[in-house]
């Protein structure tokens, strides 16, 4: 993941770096995010941080997540990507019951009385919780008190532009004019 920070206090500049790494890390999404661009100018205030995740995040259902195979009237799946697993265990035990999904081992699933071609499509993560969970770390990056908040979503590109107090048109226009270049860059990269 490459940040740029374009600040005015050096020192500040590398310790919002490090803290919004450090964000991301314990969120666990640094894997999704191509780049960012974090626009400080604390004298103002004015904040515009701008993420590029490496893909338009989607939706996922069991079938993205798990191979299903089905055996007379029991439904057995062994789910292939871990960080999903808590969640197909919960939309199961949702639909079918706690009694009916029996957990073998951590990712080996028996469901009884399941059918494959319904449980396949069953949502298990949608794009806009990743979405959700990236605001919320660039949010925790945020100084507090910096309350008058904007977001831009287009493509892969989150960018939000925030102030203490009244959002400016000014500050508006540089923040959709960063987004709008890191948009236009991440259509660039992703064509290479």
């Amino acid at each position: 993941m490459q940040v740029e920070v374009v600040g005015t206090d050096p020192y500040g500049d590398e310790a919002y770096k490090a803290l919004f790494e450090g964000i991301i890390g314990d969120i666990g999404k640094t894997f999704m995010i191509e780049g960012a661009k974090l626009v400080l100018k604390p004298e103002v205030p004015l904040f515009i941080f701008s993420v590029v995740l490496r893909n338009v995040p989607g939706g996922k259902t069991i079938s993205n997540v798990a191979s299903l195979r089905q055996e007379r009237e029991d439904l057995h799946m062994s789910i292939s990507e871990e960080r999903y697993a808590p969640d197909v265990l919960a939309q199961l035990w949702k639909i079918y019951g706690r009694s009916k999904v029996e957990q073998q081992t951590r990712f080996d699933l028996v469901i009884h009385g399941g059918k494959a071609e319904e449980v396949e499509s069953i949502p298990v993560s949608s794009g806009e919780a990743v979405i959700k969970e990236i605001l919320g770390a660039v949010w925790r990056a945020l100084p507090e008190g910096i309350r008058n908040r904007e977001v831009f979503i287009d493509d892969r590109v989150v960018t939000v532009t925030a102030t203490e107090e009244i959002m400016l048109p000014e500050f508006l226009k540089e923040g959709r004019d960063l987004h709008d270049a890191m948009v236009a860059e991440a259509r660039r990269s992703k064509d290479v």
